[in-house]
């Protein structure tokens, strides 16, 4: 059976690591950002920001992955001014999108970078059809939804303006509308607004004598309503948690996999007890909740702290090993043409790809002891760290002919390099032609 909808499932990455068990888990888009104007500021790597980010927008597209990078906080004035040679190794490497916040960020980036996509971040509030025909009349690409609406509210933004959606599927929500929530400034001096969110709605709360965690609201949990959703119009089905584990993520995001994939199809299911029990195994408020079928309802929040659990070993060990059995290579054919006399010549296929690189040396016939077939196999198969498995090897040609193993080596090496930097040529940019330096 074909699809009957189209969908995307967008995971979160607060580093590399979570960002490669994302994509191994099924994501088809990552989003992330850094420690500069990101609504996570303390997200964690152990890279530098530009490292992290590079090498996550190049992991992605080698595996086929979109990565949209986060610029949404609210800017201050001195910040616009360095924005665009802060941006332009991102929109260099072939970011595919960027998330934002503030209008006059927004601004700066249409006019620097005219084809590079701007989403609407959850952040700007967007939770009526008025609210996101304005923002797609900025020039937004793409609107990410307030988690506060309803299967029906989301219906009739899609059917009023036709827009592209972002919705919120499963993770953390606020007790407050985001991008409108000031408590973490007023009580703890670091604003939500600037990535700075001191989570002040967790804390306990003293009223009529009664101590409790009155606004705290339960996580977010949509597993039995994707098609309902994907009817309603959303279009990315967003998980929430760039500041999670990588063990989080690979769980939450192989679960919703399997279950959008059945979505997709138009075909019925029921969430298996054993996937309810990985979800709360990797994370549990204490209860599931969303706005898609109620509004403002007691039950949506977690008035006492979750009583402590001794982490389950068992489970945990078996989501690991299963994040770990996700990594996969890239296929990669090899034929490796060998003649006397001249140079050797590999050619390496990788889906519509195709590279010849040539030894230095031409080839020489064997004087003592020819270099086997096997030899010459044994070298080219080994792929090691890179991205790729052999997934045909052809040696045709002579076979009386000696050949240094580190000819071969190097062979492999300089092909498999050519391959992986003409997949990454594929979405690479030039913003040294961006149309403004700025603030005009």
């Amino acid at each position: 059976m074909g699809e009957k909808y189209r969908a995307e499932l967008l995971a979160p990455a607060g580093s590399l690591s979570v960002c490669k068990a994302a994509v191994f888990a099924g994501a088809d888009a990552v989003y992330m950002g850094g420690q500069k104007y990101s609504a996570r500021a303390f997200a964690k790597s152990s890279l530098s920001e530009e490292d992290e980010l590079l090498l996550a927008i190049e992991f992605c597209h080698l595996y086929g992955v979109k990565l949209f990078m986060t610029v949404n906080t609210l800017f201050k004035e001195k910040e616009i001014e360095g924005l665009l040679e802060y941006m332009d190794p991102y929109v260099e490497a072939g970011v595919d999108a960027i998330i934002v916040q503030d209008l006059g960020v927004a601004k700066v980036l249409k006019e620097a970078y005219p084809d590079l996509p701007l989403h609407a971040s959850t952040q700007m509030t967007a939770n009526t059809r008025e609210a996101v025909s304005l923002l797609s009349s900025f020039g937004m690409e793409r609107i990410v939804l307030s988690r506060e609406l309803s299967l029906k509210d989301i219906s009739d933004i899609y059917e009023s303006t036709g827009a592209e959606l972002e919705v919120f599927v499963h993770g953390a929500m606020c007790y407050s509308y985001s991008g409108a929530c000031f408590m973490s400034s007023l009580l703890g001096g670091r604003s939500g607004n600037r990535g700075r969110c001191a989570g002040t709605c967790r804390l306990p709360y003293t009223t009529a004598g009664k101590k409790g965690n009155f606004l705290s609201m339960k996580d977010m949990n949509t597993l039995d309503s994707l098609e309902e959703i994907l009817k309603a119009g959303a279009y990315s089905l967003k998980i929430e948690g760039r500041m999670k584990s990588e063990l989080y993520t690979a769980t939450v995001v192989s679960v919703y996999r399997k279950y959008l994939d059945l979505a997709l199809k138009g075909e019925s299911y029921t969430v298996s007890d054993q996937d309810r029990k990985l979800l709360k195994a990797v994370y549990d408020r204490g209860g599931e909740t969303s706005y898609l079928h109620q509004h403002n309802a007691k039950d949506m929040i977690a008035l006492v702290d979750r009583p402590f659990r001794k982490e389950e070993e068992e489970l945990t060990a078996f989501l690991r090993k299963s994040m770990e059995e996700r990594e996969r290579k890239l296929p990669l054919s090899m034929e490796l043409k060998v003649e006397s006399g001249a140079v050797l010549e590999l050619s390496l296929e990788q889906e519509d790809i195709r590279i010849s690189v040539f030894g230095e040396q031409p080839v020489e016939k064997a004087k003592q002891r020819a270099t086997s077939k096997e030899e010459m196999e044994k070298q080219l198969l080994k792929l090691g760290n890179s991205c790729f498995y052999a997934k045909a090897l052809c040696i045709r040609g002579e076979e009386e002919v000696f050949i240094p193993l580190s000819a071969l080596n190097a062979l492999r090496r300089e092909g498999c390099e050519r391959v992986r930097e003409a997949i990454l040529a594929k979405f690479r940019r030039n913003p040294r032609n961006r149309k403004c330096n700025g603030i005009r």
